[in-house]
């Protein structure tokens, strides 16, 4: 396995920790632990960091002239990633909305 398969490989495994981190925030959202909810979040902003590393890395490399091979799984992994970006952000809306609908009711 080459460098290239390698880092698609692990822009697949990273970005589906990051997501189910953030969805794992979010089921305790839901019950009201938002402290661990909190904590979970940070946890999946760190991961998506590393992915996007990742990907910066390869695009680097690209900018640079040095061709990447784009095949069903580059296609496959960055879908991964920009679902589990998009899965992210709009998980912590949703927590916000919940901890705003505590608030209201206390």
């Amino acid at each position: 396995m080459d460098e290239t398969e390698m880092k698609v490989f692990q822009i697949i495994s990273i970005s589906g920790d990051s997501r189910a981190l953030a969805f794992e925030a979010l089921r305790l959202a839901r019950k009201g632990k938002f402290q661990e909810a909190d904590s979970k979040m940070e946890e999946a902003r760190k991961t998506s960091a590393e992915v996007h590393n990742l990907q910066t890395d390869m695009l680097t490399k690209e900018a640079r002239g040095e061709k990447t091979p784009v095949g069903l799984l580059m296609v496959h992994a960055q879908d991964h990633l920009m679902t589990s970006l998009l899965a992210r952000d709009l998980i912590e809306e949703m927590i916000g909305m919940l901890k705003d609908k505590q608030a209201t009711e206390e």
